[in-house]
């Protein structure tokens, strides 16, 4: 897997949207309870518990999102001690939780620092040029709307699942998708992993192919024997979504010069500017 780290795509305004969305997955994940404990090792039971019940109530459950039912019990957030093992509670559910809300609120969630991280890259990167390319509001729909379809894809191959599904993957697989539609030959430094860290300097279209060839094969478990623990055709769904799309906005978008790269803001950026 290469990791990417710029793009020589330059942008006409500050991309206030990506940074929002940033912020915000890092401020929800900072305030998931257990999380932040278990990176400084005061993980246990009782933050273990803790946790079960906050994604119970805002993640995305398939079974819930496919048939539209709740279960009678659901973790309570306490730990208990029993006279052969400790266990957390569970009860009947104290709120009302609504299926696809819970798509929106379960695309600011993470499970740790390395998937916060890995998608914040990937966001921060790619993100910029897609919002600047649609426009703020246009860019925070199709955010949304990517996310949706991605999370309510994996809910039908997994219609019977009761794993929580967190995390941003889907809504930032479909700007993964628009920026191979509309940017393929922008050319982006990437590291490679080999002994070392090797910097590349790749098309889109390569660094993106591979991404999404490897989320296909990781799809059908191969490669990797945690394959089932993440959502891969949530990537996939979400990526292909954002490339439909993104496509009718190809007219019109043309790849910066090799010559120019850095981000172009405010006055710098020429009304005539081809960087949309």
């Amino acid at each position: 897997m290469v990791i990417p780290v710029h793009d020589a795509n330059p942008t006409r305004r500050v991309p206030w949207v990506t940074y929002a969305l940033i912020a915000v997955n890092v401020l929800v994940f900072l305030r998931t309870p257990g999380v932040v404990d278990s990176v400084t090792g005061d993980s246990g039971l009782v933050q273990s518990c803790r946790l079960d019940a906050f994604l119970e109530r805002w993640a995305a459950v398939p079974i819930e999102l496919v048939h539209d039912r709740l279960p009678r019990l659901v973790p309570t957030g306490q730990a208990s001690v029993g006279p052969f093992e400790a266990g957390c509670l569970a009860g009947p559910p104290s709120y009302d939780k609504s299926p696809p809300l819970s798509v929106l609120t379960a695309m600011f969630l993470h499970g740790s620092w390395l998937h916060l991280l890995g998608n914040m890259l990937f966001l921060w990167i790619f993100g910029d040029n897609i919002e600047d390319r649609m426009g703020r509001a246009r860019y925070l729909l199709f955010y949304g709307i990517c996310g949706y379809a991605a999370t309510y894809g994996f809910a039908l191959f997994n219609a019977d699942s009761s794993a929580p599904l967190i995390g941003a993957s889907g809504a930032i697989s479909g700007v993964l998708g628009a920026y191979l539609v509309l940017f393929p030959r922008v050319r982006v430094w990437v590291l490679v992993p080999f002994l070392v860290f090797l910097p590349l300097r790749l098309p889109a279209w390569v660094v993106l192919g591979m991404w999404f060839g490897l989320q296909a094969l990781y799809s059908y478990g191969s490669g990797v024997s945690e394959a089932g623990t993440v959502a891969y055709v949530a990537h996939l769904i979400g990526f292909l979504t954002g490339m439909l799309l993104a496509w009718p906005l190809r007219r019109g978008t043309t790849t910066p010069p090799p010559g120019r790269q850095g981000a172009v803001w405010g006055r710098q950026a020429r009304p005539g500017s081809a960087w949309r």
